[in-house]
């Protein structure tokens, strides 16, 4: 009957039985099924069934608020004490650019709580952090959100988002993007990065023809390439590299800019009291920016 309550809160949480459905790999008519067979366990409806909705009433927000209760009970039984739990260090993967911003305010009231726990920082661009978390090697990753959904079994946690901008040398003229990207020698986002594909998916919308010459994955890199008068860079305002120095300026990218998402991505079966204090530290921390 596990199942069907943890069903039961996935339909509480998104909505509708497809929503739910897709969220936790189950088709419609299964979690039709599943809902049929609690209420026929329990003897009364859990829903209002109304056409093609089904919404809880009464005697189902009832059930609901048992139920995580139940299921919450249940998943602690295979707990690891605190002691075993921390015997272990949290393995934490984070990209470059959040490294002395989001993660280390996050560390400072992580520490305080669990002073105990250990922590082993990975780097690495956001593709291989994903693989990482969900290969097991990773707790949690901090890193760039990618175009597409991330496989199923992992969660995602919003932290910041970040604007991208044209970075230019103070001294190099005229405030029009697309002018100022054809004239000047171009340094590239690399693209093994998430964020460097995003930029590539919007100079191609545009059909730019560029003076492409180096392309780098540090962020802080292309900050002091254009500031050394090297080229002009699309990147993101990220904390690392703000305020900008005064030999560099930043040109919006007009009307149909673009932005990054910088989240925290961990798996949904994860019990850890460490894991889901840690991400309570890294929303705050992203709030706090």
């Amino acid at each position: 009957m596990i199942i069907e309550l943890r069903t039961l809160i996935a339909v509480a949480r998104y909505g509708t039985f497809s929503a739910a459905g897709e969220r936790i790999g189950l088709t419609q008519a299964a979690v039709s099924g599943h809902m049929r067979r609690l209420e026929e366990s329990l003897g009364f409806a859990l829903f209002d069934r109304t056409g093609r909705s089904a919404t809880l009433n009464a005697a189902g927000l009832r059930t609901l608020a048992r139920a995580e209760a139940l299921v919450a009970g249940f998943d602690a039984l295979g707990e690891p004490t605190q002691d075993e739990e921390w015997a272990k260090p949290l393995e934490i993967g984070a990209i470059a650019s959040v490294h002395a911003t989001i993660l280390t305010r996050a560390l400072v009231p992580f520490r305080q709580r669990f002073a105990n726990c250990r922590v082993n920082l990975s780097p690495g661009v956001s593709l291989q952090l994903m693989d990482r978390v969900e290969a097991g090697e990773l707790d949690l990753a901090i890193l760039i959100r990618p175009a597409f959904e991330p496989p199923r079994e992992l969660e995602w946690a919003p932290l910041a988002c970040e604007n991208y901008v044209l970075l230019a040398a103070s001294n190099v003229a005229g405030d029009d993007w697309l002018s100022v990207i054809r004239e000047q020698p171009f340094i590239r986002y690399s693209r093994s990065s998430f964020g460097g594909r995003q930029v590539e998916r919007f100079l191609r919308d545009h059909s730019l023809t560029l003076q492409e010459w180096i392309e780098v994955d540090d962020i802080q890199a292309m900050l002091s390439m254009v500031e050394s008068g090297l080229g002009v860079a699309v990147v993101p305002l990220t904390e690392t590299i703000l305020p900008l120095p005064a030999s560099v300026r930043a040109i919006a990218l007009g009307p149909t800019a673009i932005h990054r998402e910088i989240g925290a991505l961990y798996p949904k079966a994860s019990r850890s009291a460490a894991v889901a204090g840690f991400i309570e530290c890294l929303q705050t921390a992203g709030v706090a920016r």
